[in-house]
């Protein structure tokens, strides 16, 4: 399917918001049909939708817009999104995919392929939302970069610990195979890492989810725009504590991990 577009549709159906909010925001209200979809939730459908046959053997999809890849590891590196309109619970949604630039480079880490695909969610014609979502391919031994280490800065802090129920969770909303966040001996074996992955979208979300409800009920703001960018791995069993600085138009927000690591930073515009 590499290199062609793909249009999906489906009905905003209340469970894997709830689903999602029951997990990992109890704290806010039930979405009830009609209720706006709080951003960046968008991202719970549409799930990966790749049979057995078009999996790599990490789990992530072989038969996707993109062209193929040469390069053994997939890992996501971050996205933008711009929200134009909000998406309610029981609209009909249009998602149009398709692949956006590809481009190789050698670093430190050897070779690599960046790669965008491009999201857009439409109601009834109009655009709602628009997303392009970073991936980078990477060779098997391909070294971490070497670590940033940073005081979490912010007004507000947002502490979470998620453990194997909750990387079980939102790999079953989202369909995700990716092994590296459920098969230990892959995380470890094959991929180096020092445990099971905290998964980059859901970094994505819990960061978005402080910045714009915090601790609260109701959204402190309708965002324009939001920019996330992975920095580090995070990883299972471990504090992840999310910094928020608020401003006039604009938040910041960055991800530190128990051991000082950087994981994260992102921008919400308003």
């Amino acid at each position: 399917m590499g290199g062609e577009g793909v249009t999906r549709v489906q009905r905003l159906d209340p469970a894997p918001a709830e689903e999602y909010r029951g997990t990992f925001a109890p704290h806010l209200p039930r979405l009830e049909p009609g209720d706006p979809l709080p951003p960046g939730w968008e991202g719970l459908y549409f799930p990966f939708d790749s049979g057995m046959g078009g999996l790599r053997p990490d789990g992530t999809p072989l038969d996707d817009v993109l062209p193929e890849i040469d390069l053994p590891r997939r890992m996501y590196a971050g996205e933008d999104t711009v929200f134009l309109r909000p998406l309610r619970v029981g609209d009909t949604v249009e998602q149009r995919v398709r692949a956006g630039r590809v481009e190789e480079k050698r670093g430190k880490s050897g070779r690599l392929v960046f790669a965008d695909i491009e999201r857009e969610y439409l109601v009834d014609g109009e655009p709602a939302v628009r997303s392009t979502w970073h991936d980078v391919f990477l060779e098997e031994n391909a070294p971490a970069p070497p670590p940033r280490y940073a005081e979490p800065e912010g007004e507000r802090f947002h502490r979470t610990t998620p453990d194997t129920r909750h990387l079980f969770r939102f790999s079953a909303i989202t369909f995700n195979t990716h092994r590296v966040h459920y098969d230990r001996e892959w995380a470890r074996g094959a991929e180096g890492l020092e445990d099971l992955l905290v998964h980059g979208p859901l970094t994505r979300l819990l960061m978005l989810d402080a910045v714009v409800f915090g601790d609260g009920r109701e959204p402190r703001g309708t965002p324009s725009r939001y920019g996330f960018t992975a920095t580090a791995p995070l990883f299972v069993d471990r504090e992840i504590t999310v910094g928020v600085t608020d401003g006039g138009e604009s938040a910041r927000a960055v991800a530190v991990a128990d051991d000082g690591r950087l994981a994260a930073r992102a921008t919400v515009h308003w």
